[in-house]
């Protein structure tokens, strides 16, 4: 097998890994409570060593934000690829939406949580440590990538900060609403109504 080939598959298997580790994490969340989970049990539900563990998460808390910032590195591709002339919220819009939305792709009750899952997420959400993990990095791949779309310097030009940060903060509105929420809704919904809000020039709601 070519070295680059070789190279190819070291990098899907840890890839492969890396996201069996994290769905584990959250799968010990839901049945045990957050407060519960440890690196040990993370890692026998994945089939693999603590030291393997190790490896690649930090923490529990590490693990469960891997998630959420795969969700925004693959945004980043949508955005990078999005039709160059459709409007920028409608790119904005798919780049948070559909990395969601694949993830529950022919999956009885796609997206609605249990009232158990909802606890567990607004206990997490919470947790100073996770808030610490999910702003790791993730600002500055999407300021590049605004400003890409956008023809702005992101250096310069306030522009694309300004947008990303109305995205992130139309995205924790929207998990904010999600873990509250009665009865469940899929978060896609909210996400979908928080960003067509701000494209609208976030309207006053009606008295």
């Amino acid at each position: 097998m070519p070295e680059e080939q070789q190279l190819g598959l070291r990098e899907r298997k840890k890839a492969d890994t890396r996201r069996a580790l994290s769905d584990a994490a959250l799968e010990l969340m839901f049945e045990l409570g957050l407060e519960n989970v440890t690196r040990e049990d993370i890692a026998a539900r994945a089939g693999v060593s603590i030291r393997t563990f190790n490896n690649y998460f930090t923490g529990k808390y590490d693990a469960l934000a891997y998630r959420q910032l795969d969700r925004v590195r693959r945004g980043v591709e949508i955005l990078g690829a999005y039709p160059a002339d459709a409007p920028l919220w409608q790119a904005i819009t798919a780049a948070l939406v559909e990395p969601l939305e694949s993830e529950h792709v022919g999956a009885p009750n796609a997206g609605i949580p249990t009232r158990r899952q909802l606890d567990e997420s607004k206990k997490l959400l919470a947790a100073p440590e996770m808030r610490a993990m999910l702003s790791r990095g993730v600002e500055d791949d999407l300021i590049a990538a605004i400003a890409a779309r956008t023809g702005t310097d992101p250096e310069r030009s306030m522009y694309p900060r300004l947008v990303v940060g109305m995205m992130l903060t139309a995205q924790h509105a929207a998990l904010e609403a999600y873990v509250r929420a009665d009865p469940p809704v899929p978060v896609t919904d909210l996400l979908r109504q928080a960003l067509a809000a701000l494209e609208a020039g976030l309207p006053e709601p009606p008295a």
